[in-house]
This record gives C-alpha cells, sequence and structure tokens, in this order.
C-alpha cells in the first residue's frame, strides 16, 4: 500500500440510493479519529452520487453530495457504498465512470453490496473480494468467475472491498496501520470501545451460527467446509476425514457445541443458501435446488417447507 502524501490520503464515497448509512459512518468515523489522535488531517473524504444530487440512505436520511461522478477529482480510493438495492437512477452513468476509473488505473473499492457494482462495470475481474454473506450467494451465481470470500474484508493489489457494516471498521483500520502502525491502528479501535481488530483472514458469518468464537477448532474447520461446499455436499465421512476424526466423534462434536446433527445442521445451510438464491436472483427453482445440492425438486421443497414454514415458490412471490 502506497504511503500518505504530504497533503495526506483522499478517499471518495459514492453513495446510491438507499445506501447502508452505517457501513459510510463506519469507514469514514473511523479515519476521523485517527485524524484526531494523529493531530493534523491526513485523511480526507468527500462525497459523489451519479449526478451530484442529495442521496438518501437506506434509514430514509438525506447526505448532502460534494461531486457528480463525472467531476469528481483524483483520490486514493474510490470507494462504491450500496446498500439495499443495486439499482438506481443514473446507474449507467456511474458504471461508465468506475469502468473509465478502472482504465486509468485508479485504486476502487467497495462497502457491503458496492462490490456488486465493481463487478458489474467488470473492475473485480482478475480480482479476490468480498461483499455482505447475505448476498454472497446472489453473486456468485452472477459472477462465477470471480473469486468472492466470506471474509470480512480483502485488500488485492488496487481492490479494497469489505462486508459492511463494522468490516468497514476492519477495512479502514488496516489502512490505517499500514500507514502508521498497529499502535495507532489499536488506539482508534479503543475510541470505538472496539474489542478486536479484525484482519482480512477473518470470516464473515458461518451459517446460522454467527459467533464459534470459544468452540472446537476442529467444529469451526467442518463448518467452514460445510459452507464452502453446499453445491455438492461432503459426506460424513469425507467432513469427519479432513478434521482426523471419526464419524461418532463428529456427531458427538456437533451435539456438544450446536445441540444438532451434522447432518441437519448441514442441510440447514443449504436451504439458507437456497433461500438467498431464491430472493437475490431469478434463477429458476429447479436450478436453485440444483446449486444447493438437491437432486430432487420434490424433496427440495419439501426440505424448504419444513424449515421456513412456506414453500419455495411463495419465497420467491415475497418482495424484501
Amino acid at each position: 500500500m502506497p504511503e500518505p502524501s504530504p497533503n495526506g490520503r483522499q478517499f471518495a464515497f459514492l453513495l446510491v440510493d438507499r445506501f447502508s448509512m452505517f457501513s459510510l459512518a463506519a469507514a469514514i468515523d473511523t479515519v476521523r479519529s485517527a485524524n484526531r489522535l494523529l493531530g493534523r488531517d491526513v485523511y480526507s473524504w468527500t462525497t459523489v452520487s451519479a449526478d451530484g444530487e442529495a442521496v438518501s440512505a437506506s434509514n430514509g436520511l438525506p447526505i448532502k453530495i460534494d461531486y457528480a461522478i463525472a467531476d469528481a477529482p483524483p483520490v486514493d480510493i474510490f470507494f462504491v457504498c450500496v446498500g439495499l438495492t443495486t439499482e438506481f437512477p443514473g446507474k449507467s452513468k456511474a458504471l461508465a465512470a468506475l469502468r473509465s476509473l478502472g482504465r486509468r488505473g485508479a485504486t476502487l473499492g467497495a462497502l457491503s453490496v458496492g462490490s456488486y457494482l465493481l463487478a458489474e462495470a467488470g473492475q473485480l475481474d482478475g480480482h479476490r473480494c468480498t461483499i455482505h454473506w447475505e448476498n454472497r450467494a446472489g453473486f456468485k451465481e452472477r459472477f462465477p468467475d470471480i473469486e468472492c470470500t466470506g471474509n470480512v474484508f480483502e485488500i488485492d493489489r488496487k481492490r479494497y472491498t469489505c462486508a459492511g457494516g463494522t468490516t468497514s471498521i476492519d477495512l479502514m483500520l488496516e489502512i490505517v496501520r499500514a500507514d502508521f502502525g498497529q499502535n495507532l491502528a489499536n488506539e482508534v479501535a479503543n475510541q470505538f470501545q472496539y474489542e478486536r481488530i479484525r484482519s482480512a483472514g477473518d470470516r464473515q458469518r458461518v451459517g446460522p451460527e454467527r459467533d464459534l468464537t470459544g468452540k472446537s477448532e476442529k467444529l469451526k474447520k467442518i463448518v467452514e467446509l460445510m459452507a464452502d461446499n453446499l453445491d455438492e455436499p461432503y459426506s460424513a465421512v469425507e467432513l469427519a476425514k479432513s478434521a482426523n476424526l471419526s464419524v461418532r466423534q463428529v456427531e458427538r462434536l456437533f451435539l456438544r457445541h450446536l445441540n444438532v446433527t451434522p447432518g441437519r445442521y448441514y442441510m440447514r445451510l443449504r436451504l439458507e443458501r437456497a433461500r438467498e438464491l431464491l430472493r437475490q436472483t431469478n434463477l429458476p427453482i429447479l436450478d436453485v435446488a440444483i446449486a444447493t445440492g438437491f437432486t430432487s425438486h420434490s424433496y427440495f421443497a419439501q426440505s424448504y417447507r419444513l424449515l421456513f414454514g412456506r414453500p419455495p415458490s411463495e419465497e420467491r412471490r415475497t418482495t424484501y
């Protein structure tokens, strides 16, 4: 990562309709706090929209915009901030501008679902990225050739992406750490009562259990393997072998820590992924079933109804 110039490091945030206010505030306040602790304005930021007009966040608050995207000045990192929808007024202008920035060698970033927009603009081809866990399934179906991890943030050459929410703090703290060292990053984290700075290697959410902290490392390994292999589920024997355990030992591990059998846990992971695909994509229901490891449409529908209380077809008709 290049060091800040004598004029400091400048960021731009492209905000689109219904963007995530929390993701934006977490990113900006992290570097604002770094400025305060340094006693000088090393970091600065500006807001951008497709046409220069104010944009409303997902919570309804309007945000003043400094520049239309076509008039935005050069910055060190140009971030895209997206929230509830990837469709918005002026999208074609935004995509064209992102492509132009990419051709000129600009460093681009994304908060939360912003990775989707970067991918649509062709700016994540050949790069590793991440996106909010709720949107990862749809992203991978739409852009199968892009490596989209389940990590909290990713920095791959000139592409900076994070999953939004508190992961915006982690990404900006990594920038602060690279610029001024771990001590300053820790001081900034302390200002926000942020107990642990996560690294790019930390995963976001893994299945229905949001926090496996303090639980068996072998359990975590098996759960991650399950989450990464939903279209072609591993057998009980293969899962056990991956952790150098017997099938019976794996069963005891899941029952002790999660109060569920490995088979039921794996089934829930697959069905949760199916629900994400139904909500985020236009894939036919049969294709959703196949993408989550079901070879029978009827068995998929039955399992789905049993867990969520409605058939997949009704999920597809629901607007979120």
